[in-house]
């Protein structure tokens, strides 16, 4: 794949969608027929900077084009499709399966807890299901943490971690029988791309300027926006601020921190401050967005 042909490829920030990250949630679980059927079954080449997708297909069939490869594959099987990794589906209409998509910030935390299990995250593979021991416990998985994303009840974060963590032991223990695809060697700006979202994770709660991140990996501030902009279809400030949103909405949506504390953990050096940076990314206050969550 040319260089050229590599930075045309979009980047989405979900499945087959441009818009940001719909939910507080660091998960999101949903019917493969729920969104492919907008798209009139085909999800076309695309790529994520910072999300992870994991699909079961209990039934149906599915055109798969990793990078430069496709493969035409039938039910049962399971796909992880990891971050920058490009790829398209081309689903059968009969298709019956869950796509199940991790923030990175979950899939780093899953990856670390499950070592080395959780490498399974890693690799851009697909794992044939059919006459396979793990058949029926992934589909059982996938049934009931669907049905738990769908219907939250008390202790919900905590049961749809393990369920996860459940499939992903299960698909190590499938990937170990068959050798995975190889990903393609990053090139170096993907390198810079990768541990520049590890900085985030570890610093946005203290505001970092991108002088500081980008003196951190060794370039300078301008190239560093320039990758981002390239790879991951925003700049960088712009990577600091939706992981800053994702974790104000968390606070506000599961916790009772007021807003000033809310502000105060996120580095925020005055709850005003705070107010109108989030009421310029989501177009409401922090207190209203509050009093919209069920």
């Amino acid at each position: 794949m040319s260089a050229s042909t590599k930075r045309a490829i979009p980047v989405f920030q979900l499945y087959g969608e441009t818009h940001q990250w719909p939910t507080p949630d660091l998960l999101h679980c949903e019917s493969i027929a729920e969104r492919s059927r907008l798209h009139d079954w085909h999800i076309r080449p695309h790529r994520h900077a910072d999300l992870v997708h994991v699909l079961h297909i209990a039934h149906g069939e599915v055109n798969l084009t990793f990078e430069d490869g496709a493969q035409h594959l039938t039910g049962p099987l399971l796909i992880v499709v990891p971050a920058m990794t490009v790829h398209a589906f081309r689903f059968s209409r009969d298709i019956d399966g869950h796509i199940v998509t991790l923030a990175m910030p979950l899939a780093r935390h899953i990856t670390d807890t499950l070592h080395p299990q959780g490498q399974v995250l890693a690799r851009a593979a697909f794992y044939p299901l059919a006459d396979q021991p793990e058949r029926a416990p992934i589909a059982t998985l996938v049934a009931q943490l669907d049905a738990e994303y769908r219907h939250p009840a008390e202790g919900r974060d905590a049961l749809l971690e393990a369920l996860l963590n459940s499939l992903l032991v299960l698909a190590s223990r499938r990937a170990t029988r068959r050798q995975a695809r190889p990903s393609r060697h990053h090139e170096r700006g993907e390198a810079h791309l990768a541990r520049f979202q590890q900085l985030i994770e570890a610093h946005y709660h203290q505001q970092p300027s991108m002088p500081e991140l980008a003196e951190c990996l060794g370039i300078s501030s301008a190239h560093l926006s320039a990758i981002c902009q390239r790879l991951a279809g925003r700049s960088a400030q712009q990577l600091l601020h939706e992981r800053v949103l994702l974790e104000a909405k968390r606070h506000l949506t599961y916790t009772n921190m007021t807003i000033g504390q809310v502000a105060e953990r996120l580095g925020f050096k005055e709850p005003a401050y705070f107010t109108r940076f989030f009421k310029r990314h989501v177009a409401c206050s922090p207190k209203e967005f509050r009093q919209r969550q069920p």
